[in-house]
C-alpha cells in the first residue's frame, strides 16, 4: 500500500495531543489522566479495578473539552466510552470518496501516532495474512495468564485493523494492546465497518489516535472514529475512546510490566468476562464459519456470516484453540 502525507496535523507530546480544527481554527489540547484503574503499579499495588460486567456498548459520553482536561472517567466494565455522543469530527474536505492511507511518522520515543484512511473494498486485502511475529511496537512483552482468552495479555493491535486496508506488519499501525481492548474494544467497531463497506460498496472515513500518558510506551487507550461518506453517516458514524486494560490484571502502562489483579474478586472479574470464550476451549469439537480474507471465525449462525464472500468462506469443525492458534481470531459480533 502507498502511504499517503498525513492530511491532519498533531502529534502526541507525552499526553498531550494537538488537534487543528479547520472550522474556528482552534487547537484541543487532548490529555487522558487515567485513574486507579489505568495507573501504573505503585510499589503496594493498585486498587482492584471495577468489577462491574461488562457489557456491549459504552454508556458514558464524554466531550472532547473534558478529554482535554484529562476528565475521562475511570474503566468501569464497558470497554469504552463515547466521545461527543458519538459523533465523529472529520472536516467537510476530508470527505472523500477517493481510497487513501495515512499512517503518521513514529514519535521520538518510537510510538505510533494517528493512523488515517478512507477505507472501501480497494484497500481491504485479496490474500492470505502473513505474520507480524517480528514487528516489536513500543511496551510489548510476551506474558500469558490463565483468565485470558487465548492466553497472551498482549496483541500487536492494529490501529486500522488488517481487514480494512491490508496493512499487516508496518511498524507505524501496531501497538501493544490488551487481549481485551483488541477483541472487546476495537474489533466490533472494524467490523462494523468491514461489513459496511463489503455489502454497499461505499466508502467509510476512519482514524484511530493512540494516547499515550506522558513518557509511557504502551497506550492508556485509543480514540477511534468513523463516518461513512456517500450516505453522509447514515450507515457507519462513531466516536469512541477504548481503554487498554484486561480485567483481573494490573498493567504498568510505562514499560508494559503486568500482575494477576491482588484483589480476588477482581481476578474472578477478569476470568468471568472470558467465561463465554473459555467454555468454547473445553476441548470439544464445534463447527464455525471461517473468513479466509479477515482471518476471523464466528458461529454458524452469525449475522456476519451473511456478509462473506463465497470465496472467502470456509466451514470448520473441530478445537478453537486450534483456530487462534493458527491465527484466527473471534469476531468481535457473535464472541464465539
Amino acid at each position: 500500500m502507498t502511504e499517503h502525507s498525513n492530511r491532519r496535523e498533531g502529534q502526541n507530546r507525552g499526553i498531550w495531543k494537538y488537534r487543528r480544527r479547520t472550522a474556528g481554527a482552534y487547537v484541543l489540547a487532548l490529555a487522558v489522566l487515567l485513574l486507579s484503574s489505568c495507573q501504573s503499579i505503585p510499589e503496594a499495588g493498585l486498587p482492584g479495578t471495577p468489577t462491574a460486567p461488562v457489557s456491549s456498548a459504552g454508556t458514558v459520553s464524554v466531550t472532547e473539552e473534558e478529554i482535554a482536561l484529562g476528565d475521562i472517567p475511570e474503566y468501569s466494565g464497558d470497554p469504552y466510552v463515547e466521545v461527543e455522543n458519538g459523533q465523529p469530527d472529520f472536516a467537510e474536505e476530508e470527505m472523500t470518496e477517493e481510497p487513501y492511507e495515512s499512517y503518521s511518522d513514529l514519535d521520538e520515543l518510537g510510538r505510533c501516532q494517528e493512523a488515517q484512511a478512507c477505507v472501501g473494498q480497494e484497500t481491504m486485502p485479496d490474500g492470505e495474512r502473513e505474520s507480524i511475529s517480528e514487528v516489536k511496537p513500543t511496551g510489548w512483552q510476551s506474558v500469558e495468564y490463565d483468565g485470558v482468552d487465548g492466553g497472551y495479555l498482549y496483541n500487536r493491535c492494529h490501529l486500522i485493523g488488517y481487514q480494512l486496508t491490508a496493512e499487516n506488519a508496518n511498524e507505524k499501525n501496531l501497538i501493544t494492546g490488551t487481549r481485551y481492548m483488541n477483541t472487546e474494544g476495537m474489533l466490533p467497531f472494524e467490523d462494523e465497518v468491514a461489513d459496511y463497506v463489503e455489502e454497499t460498496g461505499n466508502h467509510v472515513l476512519y482514524r484511530v489516535t493512540p494516547v499515550f500518558e506522558g513518557d509511557n510506551l504502551v497506550v492508556s487507550g485509543v480514540w477511534m472514529e468513523a463516518e461513512s461518506v456517500e450516505d453522509d453517516g447514515q450507515g457507519v458514524s462513531f466516536n469512541v475512546y477504548v481503554y487498554n486494560v484486561q480485567p483481573g490484571i494490573e498493567i504498568d502502562y510505562a514499560q508494559g510490566d503486568s500482575r494477576e489483579a491482588q484483589d480476588g474478586s477482581q481476578a474472578q472479574s477478569g476470568q468471568a468476562d472470558a467465561s463465554q470464550a473459555q467454555g468454547a476451549d473445553d476441548g470439544q469439537e464445534r463447527t464455525y464459519i471461517l473468513n479466509r480474507n479477515t482471518r476471523k471465525f464466528h458461529d454458524p449462525g452469525c449475522a456476519s456470516v451473511e456478509d462473506i464472500k463465497e470465496k472467502n468462506k470456509e466451514e470448520y469443525t473441530g478445537d478453537r484453540q486450534q483456530l487462534l492458534d493458527e491465527g484466527y481470531e473471534p469476531c468481535g459480533r457473535c464472541c464465539p
